[in-house]
């Protein structure tokens, strides 16, 4: 019997822990094909969100999904991100958090082929975050 994955769950719980604390709860992911994210803030195959109850509505942290609501340029959009493709989950302001690593689904999916538009054309993206182990 395979055991279910432990991702979910740490995600929900720094996510509490980044809400419990005045934190800004921020996720980072690897977009593939599953991901349903604004492709135009996309760089380099990864983009980061902020997942904090003031920038989403309707968060849903599930076992195998994250989704919500949230505004990009002003425009409201809908998010779902499969669990397997979140790297990290980290407070904005420290950057203490969790890193995991990405889950691709089969060979059949199209991660490899992500639309990403150039650098030069959008504001550039948030530096890397330092992730920090939470104890």
């Amino acid at each position: 019997m395979d055991l279910p994955s432990t991702k979910p769950y740490l995600i929900r719980a720094i996510h509490e822990w980044c809400s419990d604390n005045g934190f800004t709860p921020y996720l980072s992911v690897t977009v593939d094909s599953r991901t349903l994210v604004p492709r135009e803030y996309v760089r380099d195959g990864q983009i980061v969100l902020n997942i904090g109850h003031d920038a989403t509505h309707r968060l849903l942290i599930g076992n195998d999904w994250i989704e919500f609501q949230a505004r990009f340029g002003g425009v409201a959009r809908d998010i779902s991100v499969p669990v397997g493709t979140v790297t990290a989950i980290y407070a904005r302001e420290n950057g203490a958090g969790m890193a995991f690593d990405p889950e691709f689904a089969d060979s059949s999916d199209d991660a490899g082929e992500v639309e990403t538009v150039p650098d030069d054309d959008k504001t550039p993206p948030p530096s890397r975050p330092h992730l920090q182990r939470v104890k």
